[in-house]
């Protein structure tokens, strides 16, 4: 429905933060590195009191603008010994370009948080579920509402939540980063 301050507010009234997190090459690690990994892992998971969703995003690499740069800087050399092995490096480079697909992949946690609702709410929104259900066939958008209490105790929530979500992966070696506001309209942006 909406982003600020670095929390997406969804279409239920839940909200919700991302964390970009850092790979780590698990296939280079010494089998001691890797058991401490899966250890300091296992261990975070179960620390959790609430779920995440772990979201992974491959992206084609457009080598384009790197390799015309390259051809640009080759161009001002005078070493010609320079320029001829820079060409042949862009040569290699055009073909790697055309014959293979090169993959960014970049790693998301998402951490949610969902308010109580009132009872009284929940049993009137049972009560009309049949009517409920049907709205979400109709194409009359719906709007959400969030009052100010609501979304500091959101923005509250969530900032405890990403804290030991940060902690626990810290633990097992990855490094992450809470998205802000404009880093999360990018990502939805380029994801639809």
């Amino acid at each position: 429905a909406e982003i600020r301050d670095g929390i997406v507010i969804m279409q239920d009234g839940s909200f919700r933060s991302v964390i970009m997190v850092k790979s780590i090459n698990f296939d280079l690690m010494s089998p001691q590195e890797q058991e401490a990994v899966e250890y300091s892992y296992q261990g975070f998971l179960n620390s959790l009191y609430f779920p995440v969703q772990i979201f992974t995003r491959s992206q084609k690499v457009d080598l384009g603008p790197y390799i015309q740069k390259l051809d640009k800087i080759r161009s001002e050399h005078d070493n010609m010994l320079l320029a001829l092995l820079m060409e042949d490096y862009i040569g290699f480079m055009s073909d790697l370009s055309t014959q293979t697909n090169i993959m960014d992949k970049k790693f998301y946690i998402v951490v949610p948080y969902t308010p109580i609702i009132d009872a009284a709410k929940a049993v009137e929104a049972s009560k009309n579920f049949i009517s409920n259900f049907m709205g979400v066939f109709s194409k009359t958008e719906n709007h959400v509402t969030i009052n100010e209490a609501d979304l500091e105790a959101a923005k509250t929530e969530l900032r405890n939540r990403v804290q030991a979500t940060l902690g626990g992966l810290l633990q097992c070696g990855i490094q992450g980063l809470p998205l802000d506001t404009q880093e999360l309209i990018e990502l939805y942006y380029d994801a639809y």
